[in-house]
């Protein structure tokens, strides 16, 4: 009963603490990390043989985390799979593990508008914040009504594997201050994991230059760290949030795109409505292929196995 009082009351606490979710702009430097108290974790906890408590905000973001801390950390996410985290506006309820827990690490830019008032309500000193994208080269958003609407920034730096590096680093750099015992355990780690996406990359990178066209249509935007990455280009069939359809003039000029450019293939996500990916495929006789976001768990897939799974797609649709 005194468990359920606890809750009850640290429930009402954070639901006073935040207001509505609003659409900010991430920045794309500054420290990587944030605590009351920089002093690592309590005698209670990972140094002295107990795991690291970690909240994390959605999927890829507990991908990095255990990767790095493997069987040192235990992992809670915040957005439930199958939620689109864009969309997502945490409850109270919602944020209770936060009271708890050493480390809390999301992914910036603006993704988690919610993410500092969650932080500040929920009154632990010792909590360690982790913005995973501080200190990226951050993509910035030009559109003005995309800058009103969602932020300065492209927030989706997980889906590019340098983007991926940096937010990998935060993360290790995080988890040896929560529990410096065991930093060569978690620099270990991330070398041997980042050392994966480095053979990933230069794999894909002597891929890509083999192939004249260097363009793919997707249905979300999210793909464009990994463009940069591999000198490619996306051209996206809804806006670039996942939110809203496109125009019919958007339409029509995307059916041009298509026909110009030969696209066969039109990637949807599983965490998008596929409809319009598939209106268009039908309009160019092209067809629609799965790409993962890593927003959600998919496919039982970890995250380089979705990594490669997307490049070695996007790999296949230009060299065709």
């Amino acid at each position: 009963m005194l468990k359920k009082i606890v809750a009850t009351a640290l429930a009402l606490s954070l639901l006073a603490g935040l207001t509505a979710c609003g659409s900010s702009g991430g920045s794309s430097g500054g420290s990587s990390t944030s605590a009351a108290s920089s002093s690592p974790v309590s005698s209670s906890a990972a140094g002295n043989g107990e795991k690291l408590n970690v909240s994390v905000s959605f999927n890829a973001m507990k991908e990095f985390a255990e990767a790095i801390g493997k069987d040192k950390v235990t992992i809670s996410t915040i957005i439930p799979d199958g939620m689109e985290p864009h969309d997502f506006e945490p409850k109270a309820q919602d944020l209770v593990a936060l009271s708890g827990a050493d480390v809390f690490i999301y992914n910036g830019l603006g993704m988690e508008a919610w993410a500092e008032k969650a932080i500040s309500a929920a009154d632990n000193t010792a909590l360690i914040a982790v913005d995973a994208s501080a200190g990226a080269d951050a993509i910035k958003n030009t559109d003005p009504a995309e800058v009103s609407a969602h932020g300065q920034y492209d927030p989706h730096l997980w889906l590019g594997i340098t983007g991926a590096k940096t937010e990998l680093g935060n993360i290790k750099n995080a988890f040896v201050q929560a529990d410096p015992a065991n930093e060569s355990y978690y620099e270990a780690n991330y070398k041997d994991y980042t050392a994966q996406l480095d053979a990933l990359y230069q794999e894909y990178s002597e891929k890509f230059k083999t192939v004249e066209s260097k363009s793919f249509v997707t249905g979300h935007a999210a793909f464009g760290y990994l463009c940069r990455d591999f000198g490619l280009e996306q051209n996206s069939v809804e806006d670039v949030f996942a939110e809203g359809e496109p125009t019919a003039q958007q339409l029509a000029e995307l059916v041009d795109y298509c026909r110009t450019n030969h696209v066969s293939t039109v990637f949807a996500e599983e965490m998008a409505s596929p409809d319009v990916s598939n209106t268009l495929a039908n309009e160019v006789g092209a067809t629609v292929q799965t790409i993962y976001t890593v927003e959600s768990a998919e496919d039982d897939l970890s995250y380089l196995q979705r990594m490669e799974s997307n490049l070695s797609k996007i790999y296949d649709s230009l060299s065709k």
